[in-house]
């Protein structure tokens, strides 16, 4: 598995498991974690949560999944905004772990922006990090105005990464986002990959994927891992997505092929507000 190297040192996956609307049906609940288990086994290491996703129902199947190889997980977790008081902060983090049955994540993060001051949540992740309870931090759903204001507070120098909405039709991020996070030497983390199955259909995408005997949704993840700096997470609640997941890694995409890409799917050519899902 090819690695990234976050400003804290660790070693990152460029390619993980997503989990997002996981553990949300109890009927789902062992497939899910079969599903986290096989890509474990693949070498998927890194797996990416949030006590949002099913109100920590999702955290509860990942522990189901690694119950018997923490040592082999990369492990992402995110604060509710809500949560993101200094004291609101570590309580959040101590839910989480206690779901998880774990007792460290590699990588915490602020899911998106607050109205708590950011230089609390800081406080708190340093708090957490000094306990042993997280190794690194992080945020998501930050713009580059508000990266570079979070650069300048007590902490912020030690954000580890930032997650954001990235595909083939969200780019504007690589205006000036994508440059400044390369710029500080800060991966970047990329969620909903296929725009949520909505570019699975999409024309240029089937042709290129029919063409090379793969699925578009590879096409696309092999786009965004032949970005530079990113790492991507896409969703991993069946055995089968798993395994498109995986067989990405070493789908390499020709020049021809990423000019077509580029010309259904024009990067931008002018500054574009922050999406986000």
């Amino acid at each position: 598995m090819r690695t990234l190297t976050l400003p804290s040192g660790q070693a990152i996956p460029v390619l993980g498991m997503g989990t997002w609307q996981m553990g949300e049906q109890a009927h789902n609940r062992q497939s899910e974690s079969d599903a986290l288990r096989h890509g474990l086994d693949l070498g998927l290491s890194l797996i990416d949560t949030a006590e949002m996703y099913g109100e920590g129902g999702a955290e509860e199947v990942i522990a189901e999944a690694i119950v018997d190889r923490r040592s082999d997980v990369f492990l992402v977790s995110k604060v509710y905004p809500h949560n993101a008081s200094k004291k609101g902060t570590i309580a959040a983090c101590e839910r989480s772990l206690k779901r998880l049955k774990t007792d460290y994540l590699d990588l915490y993060l602020l899911h998106w922006r607050s109205s708590t001051p950011l230089a609390e949540t800081l406080e708190a992740f340093q708090t957490l990090q000094q306990a042993g309870k997280i190794r690194a931090y992080g945020v998501s759903n930050f713009d580059a105005k508000a990266m570079e204001a979070a650069n300048h507070l007590k902490g912020g120098d030690a954000i580890a990464t930032l997650q954001v909405l990235y595909n083939l039709t969200r780019r504007g991020i690589e205006w000036n986002l994508l440059p400044w996070c390369r710029q500080h030497g800060m991966p970047m983390m990329a969620y909903s990959p296929i725009e949520q199955g909505r570019l699975l259909n999409d024309s240029t995408l089937t042709a290129i994927a029919q063409a090379r005997g793969v699925t578009s949704a590879q096409v696309a993840i092999a786009w965004l891992l032949h970005q530079d700096n990113v790492i991507v997470i896409p969703k991993a609640s069946r055995i089968d997505h798993v395994e498109q997941n995986y067989a990405a890694l070493t789908l390499k995409l020709s020049i021809e092929e990423l000019a077509t890409l580029d010309a259904a799917f024009p990067p931008p050519t002018k500054p574009v507000a922050l999406e986000m899902l």
